[in-house]
């Protein structure tokens, strides 16, 4: 005689029945579905691991199911639902203590842990605390295991943690610990993660040349069929070019630079992978900000805007209204692109996102500029220069002295114009020190035209014409127009 069937035409009655049963016969009911879906149900098993995981779970069979919680958690990972892979993979954890401590349970917790912190990355921002607890687990554990090539995934994860947070020097040490890890293992791969991360952290402290030797170091390295999807956050080809567009530019190649921008839309693009969409549209957006292309920041500023926010990616999204902010007060719309600029700021404030402090910082300032508020940019150019100090940040600190002596004589107050004229020249001595010759040409140039107002016409012509001659490409640039005009005038 066949078994009763029951259905119900109501989800609560469903409930109301499945929990008036006793726990021993739940358990068993459970049990009986995950091994039907096991033995006749592969296909479903494969596609959906957290239906068998929840059967398990149900059934009491904890051992059974973490794995394919954590199957379940890497899936959701690669195909971007980040809110979704964060709820397997946390159920599967919270099982995980349950069991008793074994090499088994740690190499689980740590498989876990590695694949948990880059997950809520994109959901609470690089420097959230949970991120880093899980990030510092998975390289206690490595250390545990004696799981050497994990551990240097490990030090990765930790390492954009400190970057994030301006902790440049911290930032540093462990991205030369993983470059000597992966020398020891002779493993190219590692190397090449290596050497891009050594780039972006000396990068951001000013040290350009060597920062762009391992950028280079790192592209030669990659082998793009080696890369698997799962084991990256941002495609380490999207970064690479992202961060060699900003180094190129900043070394006086502005050709080169909107080449490799190009370079890493399209890759984005063609990996339609959202996180690192996202990555490379705000660096490009950034590329037309040094170029002061104002309509393109504006369109591009919109296109990450967009993007972040259908994504859930808020990081990104304050980016979006920063740029955005900044084309509206170039615009003559100063009230509504200062709010907007903060904005941005505020969002990453509240993240406690420190990187790049220094250049919002620069922009908001522009803004002020170009609404006529002198004061509240030179207060905040104040504060960008104390914090590039306190963090190592040095990569704009030419632009910050800059802006800070072009904003001393807007006006014809001749007594301000000596404190401007240190303030170029700072900029100069910085921009060459760290052979930044896009950044030297704008602090030429404001020197000239300072120099101009004196009366020292031949000196000013003799500063900026030595320079001109070394570009090479570019030449279509607002800044090397600029420049050429100046020159005519002189």
């Amino acid at each position: 005689m066949p078994e009763p069937v029951y259905t119900f035409k109501h989800a609560l009655i469903q409930e109301v029945v499945y929990h008036s049963l006793l726990t021993r016969p739940r358990q068993q009911m459970h049990a009986r579905i995950a091994q039907a879906l096991e033995e006749r149900f592969a296909a479903t098993v494969e596609r959906q691991p957290a239906l068998l995981a929840h059967h398990l779970t149900e059934a009491g069979l904890h051992a059974q199911a973490i794995p394919y919680w954590q199957r379940a958690g890497r899936q959701a990972y690669e195909r971007s639902a980040y809110v979704e892979a964060q709820a397997h993979l946390t159920r599967g954890l919270a099982l995980l203590r349950t069991l008793a401590d074994t090499p088994e349970r740690t190499q689980q917790d740590l498989e876990m842990q590695l694949l948990l912190a880059p997950t809520l990355v994109p959901l609470k921002g690089y420097t959230h605390p949970d991120v880093e607890r899980a990030h510092a687990r998975a390289r206690d554990l490595c250390r545990q295991l004696g799981e050497t090539p994990r551990l240097f995934t490990a030090l990765e994860g930790l390492g954009a943690f400190y970057l994030i947070q301006a902790r440049y020097q911290t930032a540093q040490e462990l991205a030369e610990q993983r470059l000597t890890l992966a020398r020891s293992q002779q493993a190219a791969d590692l190397m090449a993660e290596a050497h891009l991360s050594l780039g972006e952290v000396l990068f951001y402290q000013g040290v350009l040349t060597t920062a762009h030797t391992h950028l280079e170091h790192a592209r030669a390295l990659y082998n793009p069929k080696a890369l698997r999807a799962g084991e990256w956050l941002v495609h380490p080809l999207v970064r690479y070019h992202s961060y060699a567009a900003w180094t190129l530019w900043l070394l006086g190649y502005p050709d080169q630079a909107r080449i490799q921008r190009r370079t890493a839309l399209t890759l984005a693009q063609e990996f339609a992978h959202p996180f690192t969409a996202a990555v490379a549209q705000c660096f490009a957006t950034a590329l037309h900000h040094y170029c002061q292309e104002t309509q393109a920041v504006q369109a591009s500023a919109e296109t990450t805007l967009a993007l972040a926010t259908a994504q859930g990616f808020p990081y990104w999204e304050a980016w979006g209204h920063i740029f955005r902010g900044w084309a509206l007060a170039t615009q003559r719309q100063g009230t509504a692109g200062i709010v907007q600029l903060r904005q941005g700021w505020e969002i990453r404030q509240a993240m406690g996102a420190k990187i790049l402090q220094t250049y919002v910082l620069a922009i908001l300032a522009e803004a002020y500029a170009y609404d006529g508020q002198v004061e509240e940019g030179l207060s905040v150019l104040a504060q960008a220069l104390t914090l590039g100090r306190n963090h190592g940040e040095r990569y704009y600190e030419a632009e910050l002295h800059r802006l800070r002596g072009a904003l001393l004589v807007r006006d014809d107050n001749r007594p301000q114009w000596a404190e401007a004229e240190a303030c170029f020249q700072h900029a100069l001595d910085v921009a060459r020190r760290q052979q930044a010759k896009s950044y030297e040409l704008r602090a030429a140039m404001s020197l000239s035209r300072l120099w101009q107002r004196q009366g020292k016409r031949d000196a000013a012509r003799a500063l900026l014409a030595g320079l001109y001659d070394w570009f090479t490409e570019g030449f279509d640039t607002l800044d090397l127009q600029e420049a050429r005009a100046l020159l005519e005038a002189l």
